[in-house]
């Protein structure tokens, strides 16, 4: 696994769009002015990419196409140092066939960061390139008034300053109204609460190798030509793997048939343990199945410890994840903490 150079004082941060762009649509256009605001203040320098304004797509930027040169663009030539995605989106996926793995794979390593729609890239990246990359905060986050810790990490993460990260206090529900407040902080009002399945324990320790994203994109990269996992569990499969997991349009049935497919995929090789981050459809419940539920039965075929409802994913705060490296966890008594090693 390589992994990239971390992000120096006065660096240059490159922006792309291969989801969503900013294109005027609010708010997201007000946090990632403000974000780029607040980067200009602290001395970087910012390199946007030619889709970041951009709102000529349907469900990104622009077309799969021009998504996808944007891409080989800022990754294969030495336009900034890392690169953060502007958002989330639809179809990021469609970018893929205009991608050149090949390319990138031979080039300099550089960060790459975002969620959502990004696993497209956050998760491709490591499976097929042997890249790290974040699964992490999009540009606009970095946009709020007053940086909440998880951002902070996130940040550090980037700069090399920090690999171990804890839970938060508490997080946000869904459709909170900010009051037209676009850069109004993350509006906290649930404590964490993360649950632990290990065989009757209440407690989880373990390692490996962490991969996974966004199970709404998992769904779609499985079996096409841009599914890699086969080669990539038996790469390191002498480490083990730590599947990370989150959901955001899924509901509990979803869950399922989506867990069920990678299953017989055979992606779940040589586990560990599964991290659930907090689903977006938290309350989803159907045919007397929770979403809760569904995640803990589909994965209980593997006998490893599940953690669910930590800091991963829509309902935010999030922790930062580096797929591709290394993880230690440790989840005791309300707490759990995820430390990095990169090799």
């Amino acid at each position: 696994m390589r992994y990239p150079e971390d992000l120096q004082k006065e660096g240059r941060i490159g922006f792309i769009a291969p989801s969503f762009g900013m294109g005027g649509l609010e708010p997201y256009y007000s946090r990632f002015m403000s974000a780029r605001e607040k980067f200009t203040k602290m001395g970087y320098s910012l390199v946007d990419g030619p889709n970041v304004y951009e709102d000529s797509g349907i469900g990104k930027s622009n077309t799969a196409e021009k998504c996808g040169e944007e891409i080989n663009t800022f990754f294969t030539r030495d336009y900034s140092d890392v690169i953060i995605s502007c958002g989330g989106g639809e179809t990021m996926c469609e970018d893929l066939d205009y991608v050149d793995f090949k390319k990138i794979k031979k080039s300099k390593p550089k960060w790459f960061m975002g969620y959502s729609d990004n696993t497209n890239l956050t998760f491709t990246l490591p499976t097929i390139c042997d890249i790290a990359a974040i699964y992490g905060p999009c540009a606009g986050d970095f946009g709020m008034d007053i940086w909440h810790p998880s951002i902070e990490d996130a940040f550090s993460l980037l700069k090399g300053e920090k690999k171990s990260f804890s839970n938060y206090d508490g997080y946000e529900k869904a459709g909170i109204d900010d009051n037209g407040n676009f850069t109004a902080p993350y509006y906290i009002t649930e404590p964490y609460a993360q649950m632990i399945f290990n065989n009757g324990e209440d407690e989880a320790y373990f390692s490996g190798r962490l991969i996974g994203g966004c199970l709404d994109i998992l769904s779609v990269l499985c079996g096409t030509p841009h599914d890699n996992v086969a080669a990539f569990n038996e790469k390191y499969k002498k480490d083990g793997f730590i599947w990370f997991l989150e959901s955001c349009e899924l509901n509990a049935m979803d869950v399922r048939r989506v867990l069920w497919t990678l299953k017989r995929a055979g992606w779940f090789k040589y586990m560990r343990g599964f991290l659930v981050g907090r689903p977006y459809m938290y309350d989803s419940n159907m045919f007397g199945q929770d979403i809760h539920g569904a995640f803990r039965e589909a994965l209980s075929e593997f006998d490893v410890p599940i953690i669910m409802d930590i800091d991963l994913g829509h309902l935010s705060p999030m922790m930062p994840i580096v797929s591709g490296a290394i993880g230690k966890v440790e989840a005791a008594e309300n707490k759990f903490t995820l430390s990095m090693e990169f090799r």
